[in-house]
This record gives structure tokens, sequence and C-alpha cells, in this order.
């Protein structure tokens, strides 16, 4: 192996042993029998961090010189950690116990790969990082508040896991871990979590691949990472940030570092969270406001104000427009309460509504109980003569259900007029899509003039629907503002009838 991944591999178990030395001093502090021996440990742990870091700094440096400098030390701190631990025993300090062995375990990991290891020459590996130079316990900054989050770890070594998760119990976050890569993605894809811990180097899929992937789903890519590696080179550090990584801690970590470190990017989370929350509900008040502004107006207005129009007006030359009135409402409503009118309107107006939507055509408004729909715009369509004789013929039958629903006798009268309007929108607040002209005017008559439960339309409708629609011919009848009129009632389709 080269200079590089030796260092990493002598980093891991002492990362360990640091590990699980500061946390068990941290839990001895009541019981000084153990807690002088727990630092020596603990302090010779960081001077073999401190040789690993330096020796193997160097270039062309020989397997005896690096022997000969972290044996002696190491076979002090194995001893001293199988006198603690057969002290424990002896003493009865069953829960320093499993924390001791992990110690002794991991000394012994780094005595046996010190004894096996072998080095490739002609590969010039990089120097350390200067993160791997910071000293274990000397940071002595202000422990941050952090708020609790949920965070997964990502380790391939049970001792890393368990040594991190415990330090994040501490902490008070709650955690879930995954010994590899795929494994990590396959929980990320089943649970929400606010922040990664993810090592490096692993089998199966690595650090970096996890991370990859990891920041190619739109889902997760905003998902704070924080690298805990043994590996200590610049370029790996460089690396990880380059890729999304919102920061890199080389093993053996600082617990207090660690923790400033949790606390930033759980804070920077909570902060995306923030906006991304703003955000949806902007989305959904923009979202309202549109779905009022096209209960208002038909899309195609809407859309050309808010692409900066200001006066809207067209000028269609070929529509059809039906005007429908309930016939006597005015009496029936004075023998009802204001709730029971409004709901009785709000069911057969809801009903005409459905009904515009299926045949294409634009409602215009209700004016008390009228009721005033269009074809042939704002866009316009060829059959918008048929479409409205076919809603026409369909409200009087969604009437007649209706009687039938509350044993009423609510009658309906319909006028249809097709010719050419001037439409566009008025007012400022308040402002509404609507239409002028004599063709509206007369559309106007031909309701007001009609008899109860009929369709009246005009000649000019009735040129456009004669093929496949059945009429009665009304003769001339006098309508106000226009004289005599030749008007017609429509009947039914063709064939229907017959």
């Amino acid at each position: 192996m080269d200079l590089s991944q030796l260092r990493h591999d002598l980093r891991t178990p002492l990362n360990q042993m640091l590990g699980y030395s500061e946390m068990l001093l941290e839990d001895a502090q009541d019981q000084p029998e153990v807690a002088q021996e727990l630092q020596e440990i603990l302090d010779g742990s960081k001077r073999l961090l401190s040789l690993v870091s330096k020796v193997l700094a160097v270039d062309g440096v020989s397997l005896d010189l690096i022997r000969g400098e972290l044996q002696a030390p190491l076979d002090s701190v194995m001893t001293q950690a199988q006198n603690l631990l057969a002290k424990a025993k002896h003493a009865g300090l069953a829960n320093l116990l499993p924390d001791l062995q992990k110690i002794a375990t991991a000394a012994g990991n780094l005595d046996a790969l010190l004894k096996s290891a072998k080095i490739e020459t002609g590969k010039n590996a990089p120097p350390p990082s200067a993160l791997s130079l910071l000293p274990s316990a000397n940071f002595s900054g202000k422990p941050a508040v952090i708020s609790p989050g949920r965070i997964l770890v990502v380790d391939d070594s049970e001792m890393n896991r368990d040594m991190l998760c415990r330090r994040l119990d501490r902490q008070g976050h709650k955690y879930v871990c995954a010994e590899n890569g795929r494994q990590a993605l396959d929980v990320l894809a089943q649970s929400d979590f606010d922040l990664v811990l993810l090592d490096i180097i692993m089998p199966e899929m690595d650090g970096y691949q996890v991370l990859n992937a990891l920041k190619n789903d739109p889902k997760l890519r905003h998902l704070p990472v924080i690298m805990l590696s043994a590996l200590d080179e610049i370029e790996s550090v460089v690396h990880c940030i380059e890729m999304g990584a919102d920061d890199y801690l080389p093993k053996p970590f600082n617990p207090v570092l660690l923790k400033a470190r949790i606390g930033a990017c759980l804070e920077k989370k909570h902060l995306r969270d923030k906006e991304r929350r703003y955000l949806e509900q902007l989305q959904m008040e923009q979202e309202k406001s549109e779905r009022l502004l096209l209960n208002v107006l038909p899309k195609e207005i809407a859309d050309r104000l808010k692409g900066g129009e200001e006066a809207i007006a067209d000028h269609f030359a070929d529509v059809t427009i039906l005007f429908a009135d309930l016939v006597g409402f005015t009496t029936i409503s004075q023998r009802m309460s204001a709730v029971d009118l409004v709901n009785l309107l709000n069911e057969i107006f809801s009903a005409f509504d459905h009904l515009a939507a299926r045949h294409g055509l634009e409602k215009i408004k209700t004016i008390g109980d009228a009721y005033m729909v269009a074809g042939g715009l704002p866009v316009s369509r060829p059959g918008h003569a048929e479409s409205i004789a076919e809603m026409a013929l369909d409200m009087q039958q969604e009437i007649n259900r209706f009687n039938e629903k509350y044993n009423t006798q609510i009658q309906i009268r319909i006028g249809i007029n097709t010719g050419p309007v001037i439409a566009g929108i008025i007012g400022r607040n308040k402002f509404i899509y609507d239409l002028w002209g004599d063709t509206v005017n007369t559309a106007s008559r031909m309701e007001s003039h009609c008899v109860a439960d009929g369709i009246q339309v005009t000649e000019k409708t009735r040129s456009y629907l004669d093929s496949k629609y059945v009429f009665q011919d009304r003769g001339k009848i006098e309508v106000k503002g226009k004289g005599g009129m030749q008007v017609y009632l429509l009947a039914g389709r063709k064939g229907s009838l017959e």
C-alpha cells in the first residue's frame, strides 16, 4: 500500500481508541480510581496520532522507521488498556468493560497492522492535509446550542458506527445506521433525514459514489452531508466539497468540532426547509389566486392580463349568446329564507356551470336569477351555435331533474341570438369580462319575450341549426326596441322527436 492508504488504515483504529477513551473519560469524572488511567490512555493515543501524521508525512520513509517510532508508545497504550480492563473487572465496574474492551481491540488491530504493513515503492503520496493535524482534544470552543435532528450514520466499521451514534445520542439526536453505501441509499429512499454523516472508504459503494447519487437525486440533493474519513489528503477534501458535501472532518474527529459542524449543518437544513415551506406556501397562494382569477376571467384573458396587457377589448364577428331566467323566481324568493334561497340558486347555477364547461362555452355572468353564457369566444370557434343549443336543451332537463328531486315547480325561459359582439374587461377592482352590442341586447330580448319553459331563438340562430334541430315557428312578435321580429322556439334535436 502507499503512504496515503497506510495513514488511512492506521488512523482508523486510532480514531476508535481516541473516541472510546474520550467518552469513557467523560463518564468517569466521578470515578477518580480510573479517570487518571483513562487520561493516560487518551494522551498516549493522541501521541500515536501525532506520530502517524508526522512520520508518514515524509516520502520514502521506511517501515522500520515507522514501526520504531510507533511501537513503543503503542505497547504502552496496549498495556495500560489491558491493565485498566483487568482493574475494572476486579472492581466490578461493569459499565466500563464494553468500551475498555473496544479500546484494547482497536489497539490490537493497530499493532497487527503495523506488523503486517507493506509500503509500495515509487509512489509519491500527497502529504496529509492540515485537517489531519488537528489534535483531538485541544479544541476548547463553547459548544453551540443544537436543535436535535434525525441523522443517518454511514460507515462500514461497526465500532465507528457505535462511537458516532453514541456521540449523537449524547447530543440529543435521533440516528439510524447504515453499514455501506447501498444500504444508505435504500434507507434514504424510505425515510427523511436532516443530515448524513458519510464515510468515504467503504466496500461495494464508497462515499464518493453515495454523495454523487445524493446530489443527482432531486429529492435528496439538498440534504446536508458531512464526510468523515481517515483519508486525510487535501485532494480528498477538495473533491468532496466540489461534489457538494457540506463539510469534511478527518478521523479521529474532535467531538466538540463534530458537534459544532453538525449544529451548523442542521441550522442550514432548518433554514432551507423553512425557505422551502415558504416557497410552497407562496406557490399555494399563487395557485389559489390563479383559481380565483379564472373564476372571474377566461383563461386566455387572464393570461393576457398577466402578460402585461392593460386595455383588453376584442371584436368577434360571430358568436352565440344565451340568456336564461327562472320564471317567477321573485315570487318564490319571498317565501324562502336567505340561506335556502342562496342554496337553491347555487345548486341550479352550479349545474349550469358544469354544462357550460362540458360544452366548451364561456359563462359570462349571473344577474339575480338570470344566467348568461356565450359560445365562440374568447377564442373564435366553429359550432358555437350548436353548442349553445345543446346547453339550452340540457338546462331544461336539469330544471326538470331539480323539480323532481325537490318537488318544486320552477320554470325557465331561454333566449338565444347569434351575431357580432364586443368583448372586454371593465373595472379596476371588481373587474369582469363582459359583452356589448346589439347581438347581446337581442339575446336578452329573446329571453324576456319567451314563453315559460321555452327556448326562443332569432332567425339568424335558426339558420345555423336548422339541419340538426326542430323548431316551432312563432311568427313575428313585437320586441322592445326592435319592432316586429321573426322568432322560433327550439323544440329538440331532429330524430329524437320523430
